[in-house]
């Protein structure tokens, strides 16, 4: 079919290299299942084998109110689209299944995913009041609905205690600006030994440089989505000021960042600060060493006081083709209800889309101050997105990879990801 042919395409092209602003990280395979299903069993597939144990016990809930069973295939991350394009073309897509902000249009645009519409408008458990709206717009098409928000993701600033008490240092808070942030990043830097006081490497955005874009006027893409802004003055100013005072004075190269994830770096105690989604929580508390030595703060603020952070969130979402449609749907509809969500914040799975049903999610990790996440949506902002986000985002990502090793100045760089983003902008 033409749809498959064309969402083959731009799935190949569009393999995520990086885990940032996934919205979660890479899990091993469990529960294996076959990509597509026939039985009365529900498949369902993710790529984040940390939420696996509260998911399970959410989807336990959902099989003894209904006596319809699920079971969980984990797929990591630069897998898992794969498996997805290979069910688009074979019709064998999971009978439900995670969306993300990045991949969402072109299957919606494909109908690949089953339309919920009528569905919602007739459910007594689904209202779309009661999701973050901008969560909820991630998955919708032509006035038509495609998945259930999920979740919702924030950014906070991570820091080493210990490597902070070392240097005398204050830890960060909320009077932290992001001069602030430099200096105790440069403070904290010893090149000699190995040691950084910050780690970001090009290609992260919403867990990097898009919070200071923003903080400082910039922008990523225009209100309509019909423009770029890396281009923009304010973009330009706020990618120079990154230059200048992080990348080139307090982290390590873009070698041994590529190298080296930034859990890694902060996990053995090579960077004193990292910028992270409330994603790794789990991963973080499980570790050691981070569980002894760190914890988290709200990101800097501007000059002027803007605190802004880019967010995000996954939905549910099912097959147009799956041979269990109407079961898929009553799953999706109990994850989006009020009793599944707040579960999975209150077990720790990740902060939930359904609004006033995470407050409890802070006391799943108690050693660390959880609440500054939950702080941080007091500003958000929606993760750029277009109908060819994966296309430009990879593209830009590269580019920005040249302007870290100074092959290209940041305003050269940004330019040129303006002028690629406007072109494949022009053909959606």
């Amino acid at each position: 079919m033409k749809k498959n042919r064309v969402l083959s395409a731009i799935l190949t092209a569009a393999m995520c290299t990086s885990l940032a602003a996934c919205s979660g990280s890479a899990g091993g395979n469990s529960d294996s299942v076959d990509s597509g299903n026939n039985s009365n069993t529900l498949s369902v597939s993710i790529w984040d084998n940390n939420q696996l144990p509260g998911l399970k016990t959410i989807m336990d809930d959902f099989t003894k109110e209904t006596g319809i069973a699920v079971e969980i295939q984990v797929v990591p991350w630069d897998q898992y689209w794969t498996l997805l394009e290979a069910g688009a073309q074979g019709g064998t897509l999971p009978d439900v299944f995670w969306m993300h902000s990045t991949y969402c249009q072109r299957f919606m645009r494909n109908d690949m995913l089953l339309d919920l519409t009528d569905r919602i408008a007739q459910s007594d458990k689904i209202d779309p009041n009661n999701y973050y709206q901008d969560i909820l717009g991630l998955y919708q098409y032509n006035d038509k609905t495609y998945a259930i928000p999920k979740d919702y993701d924030t950014i906070a600033l991570w820091y080493n205690k210990t490597m902070f008490d070392e240097a005398g240092i204050s830890y960060p808070d909320e009077t932290w600006t992001w001069d602030t942030f430099a200096e105790a990043a440069q403070k904290l830097t010893d090149k000699d030994n190995n040691q950084y006081g910050f780690a970001s490497p090009a290609s992260y955005n919403q867990d990097g440089y898009y919070n200071l874009i923003y903080d400082m006027g910039g922008y990523i893409v225009n209100d309509d989505h019909s423009a770029s802004g890396w281009d923009s003055p304010e973009t330009i100013a706020a990618m120079n000021w990154w230059y200048d005072n992080l990348v080139t004075v307090c982290m390590p190269t873009q070698q041994m960042m590529g190298e080296n994830t930034t859990d890694v770096l902060f996990s053995s105690g090579r960077s004193a600060m990292t910028l992270q989604g409330s994603w790794m929580v789990k991963a973080f508390s499980d570790n050691e060493y981070i569980a002894a030595n760190a914890d988290v703060a709200v990101l800097p603020k501007a000059s002027d006081g803007t605190r802004k952070t880019i967010y995000n969130g996954l939905g549910w979402a099912a097959s147009a083709e799956s041979p269990n449609a109407e079961n898929a749907w009553k799953l999706l509809e109990y994850l989006g209800s009020e009793t599944a969500q707040k579960k999975q914040a209150d077990t720790g799975v990740t902060m939930s889309a359904y609004i006033g049903t995470s407050d409890n999610w802070v006391n799943c990790a108690p050693n660390f101050h959880l609440q500054a996440y939950l702080d941080m949506t007091k500003d958000m902002v929606i993760r750029p997105y277009t109908a060819n986000t994966k296309i430009w985002e990879d593209y830009s990502q590269q580019v920005m990879v040249r302007a870290y090793t100074a092959e290209i100045t940041m305003e050269e760089a940004c330019k040129e990801i303006a002028n690629f983003m406007n072109e494949q902008i022009a053909q959606e």
